[in-house]
This record gives C-alpha cells, sequence and structure tokens, in this order.
C-alpha cells in the first residue's frame, strides 16, 4: 500500500511538541507539562533557546531541540503563540499552614528590603498573571513545578541570558522559603485573562534581568 500523505505544515511538524504538550496544563507521569499554546512567541523561544544550549536542564526537551536552528525555533514558537489559550477548572486549594501562607505571601507581594530581595509580584505582575513579551504568569502552575523551577535557578541548573535575575532572586531565599512561596502562588485563582496574554511590558523592573527586553 501507498504510504498516506502527510502535509508538510508546521502544524504537522510540531506533533512532536504536542504529543506531550496538550492545550493544557497536565500532569505526567513525568512531571508537569506547562501548555504552549497562547504564551508569548519571545517567550518560548528564549525557553526553547535556554533547552537546546544547556541554561535548562531536560534531557527530552533538550533532544528535541539539539539540531533545531534559532529561525526554526521561532517559527515554532510563533505558532504556538497564536493558538488560543485555554482556561480550565482548577482543583480546590488545598490547605496550607496559616504561618506559611503568611510568610509566602508576604515575600511574594513584598519582598525583603533587607536582603535586597524584590517581590515577585513587582517582576510578574500585581496579579502574578504576566507582564509584557519576556515574563510569564504564576498561578495555575502546581506546587512542585514552583518549587522545581526555583530550585533549579539557586542549584545552578537552570540559568537564563545573563544578568540571571531569577539566579540571583533564587539565591536569596531559604528552602523553606521557597516552599512557602511555592504554596501561597499554588493556591491562588487563575486569572481572569488566560496566561500567556500578559500585560504591556514594564518601564523598569528592580533587578537588571538579561531575559527581559528593554521596554
Amino acid at each position: 500500500m501507498a504510504a498516506p500523505a502527510v502535509p508538510d505544515t508546521l502544524a504537522q511538524r510540531a506533533a512532536a511538541c504536542t504529543a506531550c504538550h496538550a492545550p493544557q496544563d497536565r500532569e505526567m507521569p513525568q512531571g508537569f507539562v506547562p501548555a504552549l499554546a497562547g504564551k508569548p512567541a519571545i517567550y518560548l523561544k528564549r525557553q526553547m533557546l535556554a533547552f537546546r544550549d544547556g541554561r535548562r536542564r531536560h534531557a527530552i526537551m533538550a533532544g528535541l531541540m539539539e539540531f533545531l536552528s534559532d529561525d526554526y525555533l521561532a517559527a515554532l514558537a510563533d505558532h504556538f503563540a497564536t493558538l488560543p489559550a485555554r482556561r480550565v477548572p482548577q482543583p480546590p486549594a488545598k490547605l496550607i499552614a496559616a504561618e506559611a501562607s503568611r510568610r509566602g505571601q508576604a515575600l511574594a507581594t513584598a519582598g525583603d528590603k533587607a536582603r535586597s530581595l524584590p517581590a515577585c509580584t513587582a517582576c510578574h505582575g500585581a496579579e502574578l498573571a504576566g507582564d509584557g513579551a519576556d515574563i510569564p504568569g504564576l498561578p495555575g502552575l502546581p506546587r512542585g513545578y514552583l518549587v522545581a523551577q526555583l530550585g533549579a535557578w539557586r542549584a545552578g541548573l537552570r540559568q537564563a541570558t545573563a544578568p540571571d535575575c531569577m539566579a540571583q532572586v533564587a539565591r536569596r531565599l531559604e528552602e523553606v522559603e521557597i516552599a512557602a512561596i511555592a504554596d501561597w502562588i499554588a493556591n491562588l485563582p487563575p486569572p481572569a485573562e488566560p496566561r500567556g496574554k500578559p500585560a504591556a511590558a514594564s518601564t523598569s523592573l528592580p533587578l537588571r534581568c538579561g531575559s527581559v527586553a528593554a521596554p
């Protein structure tokens, strides 16, 4: 039998991505897999470059990105950015200790000036829903994923374009503080707009950040 014709489209090529990255965030045996649809193209391209170039470590992602050019990754990012983001009902928030919740909220919304530690909201927006084309939203992400990413920055296993502002922030946090922040954010309701539809870029950030384009 003749082999069926396969359309040579970017959507068809992206099937290698959508095998894991569904239209919505989901948990898989290998861990949390975020949705890509509707996220800013610049942010998506930067993350794929980070996996390809070893600044962000994940064996499967690194293998998929290894032989892809900057231009091809940009095309993939544009493809996913044009897809509609899907908002799904969130599971009921789990109960967390009041003290941990207060500590996590204080660090996320006010930071700690004594340690030159900026608030999460200073970059990710007042509702942590993302800001500009480079800074992603956080509500809706599970606790384990948030802890893993902050821990990876703290340990130097994840790097962004220098100066790496997230690494600076994570290294100023104690492990118990990372857990408290992750607990508090994971219990926030999702923003009114799906993540990936951020506001206009802020005019200033508390730290120099190489991953954020100048406004």
